[in-house]
């Protein structure tokens, strides 16, 4: 691979949210090896500035509540403010509740579904919107999941915020067509992190996507590269 590639988001300054999580790790640190400067938010500000300190390049961090509009807003308008502009949103906010019969399953489940999985979506994309089509290159990347589209009874709550997600990611691709900025779906089934494998290395985690390749999918999806791509599912290998 040549160092071009390998540095295809130099100059790119790169919002994450809910950089913290379980995917986030490896995630930021793929856009930081290819020359992304990062602002990495998180609902806990010790957590993500340990990351944002880990991470080859430059990278700020700070603690926002994502269900806080204003917030939000903030966030997004400082970041396009010390740096002249923003070229992409990579949203990581992620969560599950489930296991239980459709008829049994507590409909407050619902309830802390729509606000992580969906609600945090809207408030970034609103926030980022401006500033990723002033870029003229913007990108909006999401994570979504094969229940959203198969959903199974026993995970009706998840699988219709997913659903939801997905489809107002779906909806701002629509807003963007044309504009030189895009919003692609990365589509994974349950995800294996480096750092589960440590803890159990004697699991079979073969059908499980691996947080490396979901990463290259969102580095790929940041680029240049990818600029053809608007609302679009990208698939990977364990999705169910």
């Amino acid at each position: 691979m040549t160092e071009r590639a390998l540095r295809s988001l130099d100059g790119r300054v790169i919002a994450v949210a809910g950089a913290s999580g379980n995917l986030g790790p490896t995630v930021v640190h793929r856009l930081a090896g290819a020359g992304a400067t990062l602002s990495l938010a998180g609902r806990r500000a010790a957590e993500v500035e340990r990351l944002a300190g880990a991470i080859d390049g430059p990278a700020d961090a700070t603690a926002v509540d994502l269900l806080d509009d204003a917030a939000t807003r903030a966030w997004a308008d400082d970041l396009a403010r010390r740096h002249g502009h923003v070229d992409g949103l990579v949203h990581l906010v992620g969560g599950w509740r489930g296991g239980t019969p459709i008829e049994e399953a507590p409909l407050e489940d619902w309830g802390w579904l729509e606000q992580l999985l969906v609600r945090t979506v809207q408030h970034t994309t609103r926030a980022f919107l401006p500033h990723l089509l002033a870029s003229g290159r913007g990108r909006v990347v999401g994570i979504s999941a094969g229940q959203a589209q198969a959903p199974t009874h026993t995970n009706a709550a998840y699988a219709a915020a997913k659903a939801a997600a997905d489809a107002w990611l779906l909806a701002v691709a629509d807003r963007v067509r044309g504009s030189g900025t895009t919003a692609n779906l990365v589509v994974v089934g349950a995800i294996v992190t480096p750092a589960m494998r440590a803890e159990d290395p004697g699991r079979d985690f073969t059908t499980f996507t691996p947080a490396e390749e979901i990463a290259e999918a969102v580095a790929y999806l940041s680029a240049d590269a990818a600029a053809a791509m608007n609302g679009q599912r990208l698939t990977l290998r364990g999705a169910a």
